[in-house]
């Protein structure tokens, strides 16, 4: 085999919550020749697989008895240029944020709301990233994934993903699609989003009247330093709950008792509340019991400090879901995947 596997391998270093696991078996592919070789090994060893990225929106809460492939191909290349229209690929095992990066070098806009989040490309798809007002699929145009059922290639459009919030197609379906590299059509000239109001302030701040693509990157990056810690100090998911969607009678009651709620209607005609503001007038923010603790300058953010456990982490989510339902009559979804 051109790729080799493991045995007992700590997953530590290969989770952003720093969660120490054991995969019984594990390997890295570089390119689509040694998915498919993971893939058929792991059929005939009769072994799960479970697909791993950057480790950066997942709690591993037992050791893995599976085969842990985690995708480590890599590679960008543009596909088309118009001078206006660029489109890009980038290989599935590309870490985001340096392609972000890449792309802002290049003279690119489109991505830069979206940076500083922590994964890879490939995974970036599976819960339609988003942050700062932009989704991932409002620069997606395709991608190529390997169906494990059949063993074929397909190629996937936008309206074939069924990307929603935090959502799509290959998380409904997890298991079945290997991504193996995604495309994205970015510009030299369109608009920057702007319409998140601390990114507004801190450019102002700056005194940035006229911002570039570039300015645009550098004030979100300072704006999630100063929010969420960073995962290679504090083992973290980033945000560890969705923000909810209710119904509107039940936003104008919560905001009739909470005239501070945190709250933006929808064009479906529900609100979405902030799950943040609802953990932090719980009290939670800043809570520790052991390792495990909600940090104390970000509600949403579950952080372990050095030795909790997967366990220890759910348990503490679990009783957070448990008090916003009884003080708020809200259910929180958590974001990560838990394994």
């Amino acid at each position: 085999m051109s790729f080799g596997v493991q045995s007992r391998v700590s997953l530590k270093a290969y989770n952003s919550f720093a969660v120490d696991v054991a995969a019984r078996w594990f390997a890295e592919a570089h390119d689509d020749d040694q998915v498919r070789e993971a893939l058929a090994y792991a059929q005939r060893q009769q072994l799960p697989v479970l697909l791993l990225g950057g480790g950066s929106n997942m709690l591993l809460t037992a050791d893995v008895e599976a085969l842990v492939l985690r995708m480590a191909s890599r590679g960008i290349r543009v596909l088309q240029d118009d001078g206006e229209r660029v489109l890009v690929e980038a290989e599935a095992g590309e870490p985001w944020h340096p392609f972000v990066q890449w792309a802002l070098r290049q003279g690119l806009v489109g991505l830069e709301n979206l940076s500083l989040i922590p994964g890879t490309v490939g995974a970036a798809p599976m819960q339609n990233i988003g942050a700062y007002g932009v989704e991932l699929k409002d620069l997606f145009v395709g991608l190529t994934a390997l169906d494990r059922r059949s063993g074929e290639l397909r190629e996937f459009s936008l309206d074939d993903c069924g990307f929603a919030y935090r959502d799509s197609l290959f998380k409904q379906d997890a298991g079945r699609w290997v991504i193996l590299r995604v495309r994205f059509a970015l510009s030299r000239t369109a608009a920057l989003h702007l319409e998140y109001g601390p990114l507004r302030q801190r450019l102002a701040e700056q005194g940035v009247m006229a911002p570039t693509a570039a300015d645009v990157s550098q004030a979100i990056c300072a704006i999630r330093r100063e929010k969420l810690p960073d995962p290679a100090v504090l083992g973290n998911a980033g945000s560890f709950f969705k923000n909810p969607m209710v119904s509107v009678e039940l936003a104008q009651r919560l905001n009739a008792e909470h005239a501070d709620l945190v709250a933006y209607p929808q064009a479906d005609g529900r609100v979405k509340l902030a799950a943040g503001w609802l953990i932090e007038r719980a009290g939670w923010k800043g809570f520790r019991e052991g390792d495990a603790g909600v940090h104390r300058l970000q509600a949403l953010v579950l952080v372990n400090y050095g030795q909790a456990t997967g366990q220890q982490l759910l348990a503490l989510a679990q009783r957070i879901q448990a008090d916003i339902f009884r003080r708020f009559a809200v259910e929180l979804e958590i974001e990560p995947n838990v394994l």
